[in-house]
C-alpha cells in the first residue's frame, strides 16, 4: 500500500474545519462537542522501499494530525488496520510535530522501548489500538515528559511495537516501560528491551535496560 493510498484514505474524512465538505465528525449533532487531547497528534506511514535508490525520507510521510479524541477515532477507523498493511512499512504517531526519526531535536536524547511479536497470530490490531489509546490518553506517563510516540513496524519476522521516549532516564523510563508492557498485554516471559537512540547505527547494541 502507497502512501497516497493511506493518506488518501485519511483525508477523505475532512477532520478539518472546512464546512463545504461533509465529514464523520460533523453529520451528527453527537459529534458537536469535541474532546481535545493534550497534545496535537501525528499519524506519519512509511511505504515498503520499491528500489534500493529511495530514501528513508522518500518512503515517510505525514499522514493526518489530530487534537480530539473525536477526530482520532474517525482516523482509526478508516485507515487500514496494521494486520492489513504490506510488508516493510510501518505506521507512526508522534506528538506535537516530533518527527519520526531518532535525529530529530526532541528524540536524539532519547530511546525506545521495543517489543517483537514472535507468535503466529497475535491480536495486532487490538494491541496496537490499545498502544494509541495509551499514549494519546497518557495514561502510561502522566506527566507527559518522556513519551515522544509510538511505532509499529510490519516485517516478516513479526510485529513490532516500539515506544519512542525524549530522554534514558532509568528511574522514569522503568516505569514507563513497565505500564507499556502492560498495555501489550505481555507475559513475565516476554522481555521488553530499551535502547538509546545514540546505538542506533550500531548493529552489536545491547539493550540499555531489559524488563
Amino acid at each position: 500500500m502507497s502512501v497516497e493510498e493511506v493518506t488518501q484514505k485519511a483525508q477523505a474524512l475532512s477532520v478539518g474545519d472546512n464546512e463545504e465538505r461533509k465529514t464523520v465528525l460533523t453529520d451528527s449533532k453527537d459529534f458537536d462537542l469535541k474532546h481535545p487531547l493534550n497534545s496535537k497528534w501525528t499519524l506519519w506511514y512509511t511505504k515498503p522501499p520499491v528500489g534500493d535508490n529511495e530514501s528513508w525520507s522518500d518512503l515517510l510521510r505525514p499522514v493526518t494530525s489530530f487534537t480530539t479524541v473525536e477526530e482520532f477515532w474517525a482516523i482509526q477507523n478508516a485507515i487500514p488496520k496494521p494486520r492489513e498493511l504490506p510488508l516493510k512499512s510501518d505506521y507512526h504517531l508522534f506528538r506535537n510535530d516530533i518527527r519520526p526519526e531518532w535525529e530529530d531535536e526532541a528524540n536524539s536524547r532519547g530511546g525506545k522501548w521495543s517489543f517483537q511479536f514472535k507468535v503466529r497470530n497475535p491480536p495486532i490490531d487490538d494491541l496496537w489500538l490499545r498502544a494509541l489509546l495509551a499514549v494519546i490518553g497518557e495514561s502510561i506517563d502522566e506527566d507527559e515528559s518522556e513519551i515522544n510516540g509510538v511505532v509499529i513496524n510490519v516485517r516478516r519476522s513479526g510485529f513490532k511495537i516500539g515506544l519512542w521516549t525524549k530522554s534514558v532516564r532509568q528511574a522514569p523510563l522503568s516505569k514507563v516501560g513497565a505500564k507499556f508492557k502492560a498495555v501489550l498485554q505481555l507475559d513475565d516471559s516476554d522481555t521488553l528491551e530499551f535502547f538509546a537512540h545514540s546505538s542506533a547505527n550500531d548493529k552489536n547494541a545491547k539493550p540499555a535496560l531489559v524488563l
